[in-house]
């Protein structure tokens, strides 16, 4: 099936709910126009639709391969991937001194949501080229910056992130991969690292990998790691490529999804000693690496959204075409099954969750650029505790969600969706792994609940609360919007007694508030995202009345939102009881009751 892009539902919600002409006149995106957005998205539209998407379901069939230390990546992979970077997609968020585009945050974002449903398998490159270009920008120094980042931009180089290693998963505590320094400025780096996304393939001329790794007598623990520059092909003084470093890809893993993306295991220093350049300071490559964990965690939230998007054009695609049974009100024969209601239900909590997932990850990205370039240095400061707090929601909420979504899709299909042939089961395969990379749902209910609401007492969360209430009120004194504003009113208020819970209890009974960690950010999700759908029904209200724009579309987002509050906003109620009220059913147990 082919890729559409929503670009009428995508640009709604960057103009009316992001606020783009909020962003465009901060000092240094005044290239972002609205027309300028427009038009971005509607090229990286046809180029995700006609060139990438194709490619989508063939390498799931036909995933990458590895052969003798090399990977060959699926057909028409490594061709797509020169057309990226030559039309300038990797650089649309980055620095124009690098031969990227310097476009805010906000405009990037629908970009790489359509990639990613495009084709989740290709898109994960980019995405971690991404994150080692804001390292480098961040924390390397100006010769590794003008070395690498213009070659990341172009294409001609790829980046990764090296944490992983056979022992330490989540627990970076226990890396053990060496750095030994050679009097010279540079280290020569031993190790395994396991699980790394694109550390070996075909598509590019050099692979960049940042790595995680200790230098003798570093302190143990998190605080003794430093991060390291370790290209596969070395870099002479000149720009051109040297000799082979000593980094090779020893397998790569079979997988239940993304099976066209390369997950390798890679050997630094069989044959004498990978050379890398340190990043920054010794010590603090924990640091710097959460540079590009944070600036990926927001991209697979992003994936989550990009999935369920692509689930849910198949589902209501397959609906309106199968004929199966007849309508419930009594037709004269068979009908499609978008008739029946069950399938209508199915395909409005797709459609719903997949809006809401949208509006709250869009408007992080326009909190991200007000935090970045926002003129008063108050209103930036707010705006990165705002964007801090909404990163764990955007990767857990919309990754948890995208499970659920694309199992709903599979639903769809009944019997025809179990068959690998008609593709709906990719979009669920695929879907899985996105809430356990870059730091699974608990680890971003942890972050949540830890440096993000106990840590200052609740302030920040309790002031998003109060927007929200203040939405409800607004909506509560309009007749057609009033059950809309109820429904939030009363969901904030749940979230609101589960932060003070947290807030309260979190020194004293720090088991309990945890075991209620992961159901804290489900439900932070569904009350952000209820809280956006009610803003754009408000707005597609306003649109109606004046008789503005299209009516058909403010129309399907009125009756979206209300299906988000009718259907999805409740379950905040109940997450409140089981995190409030049943921390003791979840710790009743002991280990040997197990």
């Amino acid at each position: 099936m082919s890729y559409t892009a929503p670009l009428k539902d995508m640009l709604f919600v960057m103009n009316e709910l992001a606020g783009l002409a909020e962003v465009n006149a901060m000092p240094g995106c005044e290239d972002a126009t609205p027309e300028t957005a427009e038009a971005i998205l509607e090229e990286n539209a046809k180029f995700c639709g006609e060139v990438v998407a194709p490619l989508n379901h063939s390498g799931d069939q036909q995933p990458s391969f590895w052969t003798d230390g090399k990977v060959t990546t699926s057909a028409g992979f490594k061709e797509a991937f020169r057309q990226f970077g030559e039309a300038g997609w990797q650089g649309v968020q980055h620095p124009v001194e690098f031969g990227g585009q310097g476009l805010p945050k906000l405009l990037a974002t629908p970009c790489i949501e359509m990639l990613n449903s495009a084709n989740l398998s290709f898109a994960l490159c980019p995405l971690l080229t991404d994150g080692t270009i804001e390292a480098l920008m961040t924390a390397g120094t100006k010769q590794q910056q003008e070395t690498y980042i213009a070659n990341f931009i172009s294409g001609k180089w790829t980046g990764t992130m090296n944490l992983t290693e056979p022992q330490a998963g989540s627990d970076l505590a226990l890396v053990r991969t060496r750095a030994v320094p050679q009097g010279d400025g540079t280290f020569k780096i031993s190790g395994t690292k396991i699980f790394i996304t694109y550390g070996e393939h075909d598509m590019a001329e050099n692979i960049v990998h940042l790595v995680l790794a200790r230098t003798p007598n570093a302190p143990e623990g998190v605080k003794g790691i430093s991060l390291f520059v370790v290209p596969k092909f070395l870099v002479n003084a000149d720009g051109s490529l040297g000799e082979r470093n000593d980094v090779h890809c020893v397998s790569i893993e079979h997988k239940l999804g993304i099976k066209a993306s390369p997950t390798a295991v890679l050997q630094f220093g069989d044959h004498g000693g990978a050379i890398g350049t340190l990043v920054g300071e010794e010590n603090r490559g924990l640091e710097y690496m959460f540079i590009m964990m944070n600036a990926a965690r927001f991209a697979v939230g992003i994936q989550g959204l990009s999935v369920s998007e692509r689930a849910y054009q198949k589902a209501v695609a397959y609906a309106k075409d199968r004929v199966q049974s007849r309508d419930l009100a009594g037709s004269a024969g068979p009908v499609t099954i978008i008739h029946q209601p069950d399938v209508r239900r199915m395909l409005m909590s797709m459609r719903a969750q997949v809006e809401g997932a949208r509006a709250l990850a869009y408007v992080a990205a326009a909190t991200s650029d007000a935090a970045h370039f926002h003129a008063d240095e108050a209103t930036r400061k707010a705006n990165q505790a705002f964007y801090e707090y909404l990163v764990p929601i955007v990767k857990g909420w919309s990754t948890e969600l995208a499970i659920d979504v694309t199992s709903t899709g599979v639903q769809v299909h009944g019997g025809m969706g179990f068959i690998e042939e008609t593709g709906a089961a990719q979009y669920y395969r695929d879907a899985r792994i996105l809430s356990i990379y870059e730091g699974t749902t608990a680890i971003q209910a942890n972050d949540l609940v830890g440096r993000k609401t106990a840590r200052d007492g609740g302030a920040v969360a309790k002031g998003i609360i109060a927007q929200v209430r203040k939405t409800a009120a607004e909506l509560e004194g309009d007749a057609q919007l009033k059950v809309i504003g109820l429904r939030l009113n009363e969901a904030a208020g749940a979230l609101e007694e589960v932060v003070d819970y947290v807030v309260a209890n979190v020194k004293s009974d720090i088991k309990s508030v945890f075991a209620g960690s992961v159901t804290y950010l489900k439900m932070a999700g569904v009350v952000l995202g209820g809280w956006q759908m009610a803003r754009a029904a408000a707005i597609s209200a306003a649109r109606l009345k004046a008789g503005e724009g299209d009516a058909k579309f403010y129309e399907a987002k009125l009756a979206t939102a209300r299906f988000f509050a009718d259907q999805i906003l409740p379950q905040a109620l109940a997450y409140r009881t089981a995190i409030v009220d049943g921390a003791q059913s979840v710790l009743a147990l002991s280990e040997d009751q197990f």
